[in-house]
Formats: structure tokens, C-alpha cells, sequence
């Protein structure tokens, strides 16, 4: 995978964070009894915190790029009594830094002190998860509200040309542009497209991956999405191609296809929901086709996401695993090849994060400086994270039968 350089300094026309800045900015030290607290409380939450973080190597207001830089007291007890969810709230209200949070997520995962801090609400969260089908169709259309629905400049900014919102495949690219088209050939080519054929694609964005199926192999497209705006500017990406786009749930399909392919859409699926969803798949595929799956997984089995990215990024989300996808695909696809390459979701990432920041001086006028910590955080926690290696992308081809002659693995 390429170098891929971080900017260090704001991005021009924004201001650097200062703690003493407007009336809501938060207080470095001050007198704890004003606040109600003893400064004996802030003492032990700060102990237990930076004791953690030696563990991975990151030292509280430490000289290396990768220390926290800490602007605010209150963040410890944030942290202790919040967990993952409070720490990132804490970097959104601008209570500490990091010049390479990516290089800080990556040490503090690699370590394994995600599961350090646990808030007294996981347990019930995790229930309420295991109870209720949270990504049930009244609920669908949710994180494309959300999430995708948030402005398709954004987008077009971070993500490139193309617009594709998944791992870009790295093996022989030097740049994003290159990694993503090798990515979207590398669908094309473990399906088998030939001209002619009808293929669908579950989740298909913006309609990049569509429109490259259909330029480069001469198929026609069928692409679903659950986001409006996704919906409107990939209608009109691809309007002059033999491509139809549906503002529609999965579990509304209709209509049999040669091929199906879904790119960065099964983490919206949920653990309730994968039968159904590889049933549904099955029904519409013809017996000959062939059925590819990219998504990210994670390394053990869990039936919610990381509380932060629920509830400022993807809400009803969560990460499959390995028994999860092979326990629901049981009784409907042979599986016929499976292919990992989820260090190259850091370079994306990086990517992306170097493109917002490069643009912010565009986007600043429409989003406030607690999205802008947000995305930044978003992108950079979720870069060290992968190459932490804690979450994974895989790409995985069924075949509703068995294919006749063995599939030969194309990477």
C-alpha cells in the first residue's frame, strides 16, 4: 500500500481549537468545587486513564505526535463513566487532541483497551440490540437520512470522481482513483460479467459501481439504494447507460438477475435480518449466477456497533463476522471463494480524510466546527482501527449450487 502523508495543521480558513474560545468552550483546571466535584475524583479518573493509555504507548500531554493533548479535566470522569461513546463526544466538544489520531487509535487498539472502560448502560444496550431487530424495515431508511442524505458535496469532495464509499484495492494502485477502479474490476471479474447479462447491485451508492459494470462490461444494472439523495444524482449519473435506480429497501426486490453484487451495504443488514437477507439474495439470482458480497467484518461475533459510530455515524449499524455471514448463507449458496484485504481500508481512509481536509475550506460554510471534529475523528479512528487490524473487508463469491468446474480465486 502507498505512503499516504497527514496534514498536521487546521485546514485554511479554520481556526485552531482554542480551549478559552466562545461561552460554551470547556475549562482547563479551574476550581472543581464550582463544578460540584472534588478534585480527588478528577485525580483518580485522570490515574486511571493515563494508566491505560501507557499500555499502548500514548502519554497524556506527551511531545509525540500520537499523545493526547488534553484541554479539559472534565474529559477523564467523561471517559471513565462514558466509555468509547464519551470519548469521542469529548473530542467533538473539543475537550482534547491528537496531531495523528490515527496513529493514537492504532496503538490504543492494537493494545486492546477497547474493552477497558465499560459505562454502566453496555449491558442494557446490548440487550436491547439482542431483543429488537433494530434494522427492521420501518427503519431502513434511517442512516440514509442520516448518514448518506447529509450533503452529496461532501461526498464528491472526499471521496473522488467516482464516488465510490468502500475500500479501494490497493495491490497494484498508487492513488484512490486507481485503488477504487481496481476494486470495481475486481467485482466485475470474480462475477463473470459478460455483455448482455442483468445484474444487481444492494446498496448502490451513487451509482459508481453501476456505471462501471455497464461502461467497461456492456451488462445492464439494476441499483438499490435507501438514501434520496444518493437516489437523485445517481439517476442522473447514469442516465444515458442501461442502468435503473431504485429509491427501494432490499426486502422489496423483484426481478431475477444473472449476477448480484453488494459493495459497503450488508453492515446496514443486522444480525436478525442475514437470513433473510441470503434468502432474498438466493431467490432473485438465477441457478448460474453468482453472487459476490464485499463488506466490512469484525473478528468475533457481536450484535451492535461501537456505541460512538451508532449513534453520530451509522445509526442501526453493525459488523458481521466470519461464523455470522457463514451461518446465514448455510442451506441457500455454496461459498466459493473468499478474499481479505482489510489493510487497505487505511489507505483509503487517509485518503478520504487528506480529501475533507484539503476541501473543508469548501464544505465549512455548510457544516460547524463540531461536524468538522466529528468526520475527522470518524476517519481517522476508523483508519487506525483497521490498521490495528480489529476490523477487516472481505470479499466473499457464492454460487446457489456449486459452480460446475472449481472457481478459480482471481485477485
Amino acid at each position: 500500500m502507498p505512503p499516504v502523508g497527514l496534514r498536521r495543521e487546521p485546514p485554511p480558513g479554520q481556526r485552531a481549537f482554542s480551549p478559552s474560545a466562545g461561552p460554551a468552550a470547556p475549562r482547563r483546571g479551574g476550581d472543581s468545587r464550582s463544578r460540584g466535584r472534588p478534585w480527588s475524583a478528577f485525580r483518580s479518573a485522570r490515574d486511571r486513564v493515563g494508566d491505560l493509555l501507557r499500555r499502548a504507548d500514548v502519554v497524556l500531554d506527551g511531545d509525540r505526535p500520537w499523545d493526547l493533548r488534553v484541554h479539559d479535566d472534565r474529559m477523564f470522569s467523561r471517559v471513565v463513566l462514558g466509555g468509547s461513546l464519551a470519548l469521542g463526544e469529548s473530542y467533538m466538544d473539543g475537550w482534547w487532541d491528537s496531531e495523528r489520531l490515527d496513529e493514537s487509535f492504532y496503538r490504543i487498539l492494537r493494545a486492546g483497551l477497547e474493552g477497558s472502560v465499560r459505562p454502566w448502560v453496555e449491558p442494557l444496550r446490548a440487550l436491547s440490540a439482542g431483543l429488537f431487530n433494530l434494522q427492521k424495515p420501518s427503519r431502513a431508511f434511517q442512516v440514509g437520512e442520516r448518514h448518506y442524505d447529509v450533503g452529496n458535496d461532501l461526498y464528491r469532495w472526499m471521496l473522488g470522481e467516482r464516488m465510490i464509499y468502500s475500500c479501494g484495492y490497493w495491490r497494484n494502485a498508487s492513488t484512490l482513483e486507481e485503488a477504487q477502479e481496481a476494486k470495481l474490476d475486481l467485482v466485475c471479474r470474480k462475477l463473470r460479467l459478460q455483455p448482455g447479462m442483468r445484474i444487481l447491485d444492494i446498496g448502490c451508492g451513487w451509482g459508481g459501481a453501476a456505471k462501471f459494470a455497464a461502461e467497461r462490461y456492456g451488462v445492464s444494472v439494476v441499483g438499490i439504494t435507501i438514501s434520496r439523495e444518493q437516489f437523485e444524482l445517481a439517476r442522473t449519473t447514469c442516465e444515458d447507460l442501461d442502468i435503473e435506480i431504485r429509491l427501494q429497501d432490499y426486502r422489496d426486490l423483484a426481478g431475477e438477475f444473472d449476477g448480484i453484487f453488494s459493495i459497503g451495504m450488508f453492515e446496514h443488514v443486522g444480525r436478525k435480518n442475514y437470513d433473510r437477507f441470503f434468502s432474498i439474495a438466493r431467490r432473485h439470482l438465477k441457478e448460474d449466477g453468482l453472487f459476490l458480497l464485499h463488506t466490512i467484518g469484525g473478528n468475533r461475533s457481536v450484535n451492535r456497533t461501537e456505541p460512538w459510530i451508532e449513534r453520530h455515524i451509522f445509526p442501526n449499524s453493525m459488523l458481521p463476522s466470519v461464523a455470522q455471514i457463514c451461518e446465514a448463507a448455510e442451506g441457500e449458496f455454496v461459498l466459493e471463494d473468499w478474499q481479505n484485504f482489510g489493510p487497505d481500508y487505511d489507505p483509503t481512509l487517509m485518503c478520504w480524510y487528506e480529501n475533507f481536509q484539503e476541501h473543508w475550506p469548501v464544505l465549512k460554510d455548510r457544516y460547524d466546527e463540531r461536524f468538522y471534529r466529528m468526520w475527522k475523528y470518524y476517519l481517522l479512528s476508523c483508519a487506525g482501527s483497521f490498521r490495528a487490524r480489529k476490523n477487516q473487508v472481505w470479499q466473499i463469491v457464492f454460487s446457489p449450487r456449486g459452480m460446475a468446474r472449481t472457481y478459480t480465486p482471481i485477485r
